[in-house]
Formats: C-alpha cells, structure tokens, sequence
C-alpha cells in the first residue's frame, strides 16, 4: 500500500478519537477493492462464435500482373506504374523502396 509521507501524522490521542462511523467506512472501502483477474487465462475458456475455422476453405480469384502493374524488387509486391521510382540493376523499384 502506497503511503503518503506528505500528509499530517495523527497523534495517539486523534487514533483514540476516530468515530465508529469513520471506522465502519474505511472497513467497507478495503472490501470492495477489485480483486486482480488475470486477463489470459479469464480469455482462455472464453468461446468466440463461429471460431472454429478448422474446416474451411479459403477461395481466392487470383488475377495475373496487369500490362500497367510490376513487381517491385526490394519488397516484391506488386504496384502500379505510377508507384515505379526507379530501376536498380535493370530491376524495377517502388517509391517506397526507393525512399
């Protein structure tokens, strides 16, 4: 428990003097702190709704490299012409890669 060292100390008299309502309060404030929940293992029994992908197929439509597209030779992605910055060893380079 962090600890004030700022604050005025309370002599043995002011200890003797706390009401039984102040007493009764700061027992109900320690009973209700929250309690530490580790997030992983409270996630581990948790089941997402249609998580169970196991079975499925994924379809993708493929399309071949365009006549105005290339393939970048640093980081092979493919782009469009407006992207080429230049041409390394005869090999085409994308604005990123080239920056």
């Amino acid at each position: 428990m962090a600890t004030d060292y700022d604050t005025p100390r309370k002599t043995d008299d002011e200890l003797n003097e706390d009401s039984l309502e102040e007493l009764k309060a700061r027992r109900n404030d320690k009973s209700t702190s929250s309690v530490d929940v580790d997030e992983f293992e409270q996630a581990e029994g948790l089941e997402l709704p249609g998580a169970d992908l196991s079975n499925e197929e994924l379809s993708v439509r493929v399309l071949p490299r365009q006549a105005d597209e290339f393939t970048c030779m640093s980081c092979f992605l493919v782009h469009h012409r407006s992207q080429l910055a230049a041409e390394k060893n005869g090999q085409p380079v994308c604005r990123d890669c080239a920056a």
